[in-house]
């Protein structure tokens, strides 16, 4: 089977829109506008181009970080399967081109993102005290490398906010400094 595939740098041109299947399979789609930006050699400038717009759709785990991750006007690159769409009578055909999402990103060369992991329910994780009340241990739900991450940098802060508060702050300076990251990686 033969795919197209695409990659393209724009910015989100509308607000994420969210929705489930009705077999209840999630589902995000966003308008995308990417402008061709070209040096005009007559003005010595750069100009604005055409600008094509896309409809980026998003599925299962995708779509779900994608509504919580993504906002209007955000700068992204969207990477997937290209699909141009066609419908109507032979006088006023109409045309719709998409891309069915594969990853989509936050454009790191025109500003800073944070991440943050996705916690999956997995089955052992699931505690219910009832049929209707379901909750996820959290501290279980996240991987081992990753606990151990967070452990090791909290040690390389506290370490550094002591060596920090007594190198002439009194102490404050560290304090203060090591409790900032401590609320940055909780």
């Amino acid at each position: 089977m033969n795919e197209t595939l695409v990659t393209m740098v724009g910015n989100v041109a509308s607000s994420v829109t969210y929705g489930q299947t009705p077999a209840g399979v999630p589902v995000a789609n966003f308008r995308m506008a990417a402008t061709e930006r070209r040096f005009d050699r007559g003005a010595g400038d750069w100009v604005d181009g055409d600008t094509t717009w896309v409809t980026v759709v998003a599925w299962r785990w995708l779509a779900t970080n994608l509504v919580s991750s993504v906002n209007k006007g955000d700068p992204v690159m969207v990477s997937g399967r290209l699909r141009v769409r066609e419908w109507g009578e032979e006088g006023r055909r109409r045309t719709a081109v998409e891309i069915d999402a594969r990853t989509v990103g936050h454009d790191l060369s025109r500003g800073t993102s944070a991440f943050r992991w996705a916690v999956e329910a997995k089955p052992g994780l699931v505690h219910r005290s009832s049929p209707s009340e379901t909750t996820v241990s959290l501290e279980e739900a996240v991987p081992d490398w990753i606990v151990a991450a967070v452990e090791a940098r909290r040690e390389a802060v506290d370490a550094a906010g002591v060596a920090g508060g007594a190198a002439g702050s009194g102490g404050a300076g560290g304090a203060v400094g090591a409790r900032a990251v401590e609320e940055v990686l909780n």
